[in-house]
């Protein structure tokens, strides 16, 4: 074991941190005291991300994790239990978001977004649950949308069918982990204001989703991040099985 395990600050992993929203969490969770594991598909941008926010690697370390593969996400717990002595907070937030025309959705394509958001966030509540636990205490996170609930705005079927699979996979993993000190909640964003957005939603009709916004704008993803750092704290042990919702009035209940 690492002489880093002996800080006693806790330990979090983001999935899908190298940018976008997940780096957005992982920032906040390090301004917040939180060691952080930054986790991407691309191994050397989750580098880059974390000597950003710390050069020395004491406090933040970027990993290569493929959320569609269950032992990767075993394989990163033991890296990081044997360099700071455990993991605390698991935030799921790894995506992969196509938008494409209902009926022209290849099996193909649908298989490929639901393995990454669907099933990607199932492996980590089952590996990090398992590991969660066995030590009585841990905080699941997972990244749901809007898309989820309301069928969409602006992304693929496959988006959304994956998105409302994840919140209901926060449901029964809460309902099995209430009882041994692990909660598990979802975060359902709306659209926000990040660069995959702009990049992949046409200017045209980013302006037409945001005129049917009752706030009138897009979300701010910093805000999201508080919504997570809230929901990775000790004492959030309470709150377990729940959708939080930011999503600027687009769906309410």
């Amino acid at each position: 074991m690492s002489d880093e395990a002996a800080d006693d600050r806790q330990v979090a992993l983001v999935t899908g941190a190298a940018g976008g929203l997940g780096g957005c969490i992982a920032r906040r969770l390090h301004e917040r005291g939180f060691r952080v594991a930054l986790t991407d598909l691309d191994a050397a941008a989750a580098a880059d991300a974390a000597e950003e926010l710390d050069p020395t690697g004491r406090s933040a370390v970027g990993l290569a994790l493929d959320v569609r593969d269950k032992a990767a996400f075993a394989a990163v717990r033991d890296r990081l239990t044997e360099r700071w002595g455990a993991v605390h907070v698991l935030v799921n937030n790894a995506g992969h978001s196509k938008v494409e025309v209902l009926m022209e959705i290849t099996p193909e394509s649908f298989s490929g977004v639901v393995d990454t958001n669907l099933n990607g966030t199932f492996y980590g509540c089952q590996v990090f649950g398992e590991y969660f636990a066995a030590r009585g205490y841990g905080r699941i996170v997972n990244i749901a949308s809007l898309a989820g609930q309301n069928g969409g705005t602006a992304t693929g079927a496959h988006y959304a069918a994956a998105k409302g699979g994840v919140a209901t996979l926060t449901k029964v993993f809460a309902r099995d982990l209430g009882a041994r000190g692990v909660t598990v909640n979802a975060i359902s964003p709306g659209p926000q204001d990040l660069p995959v957005v702009r990049r992949t939603v046409a200017p045209e009709r980013l302006a037409q989703i945001e005129a049917t916004i009752p706030v009138g704008r897009l979300g701010r993803p910093e805000f999201i991040a508080d919504m997570a750092v809230l929901l990775s704290s000790e004492h959030a042990d309470t709150v377990t099985g729940a959708c939080w919702d930011a999503n600027g009035g687009l769906h309410m209940r």
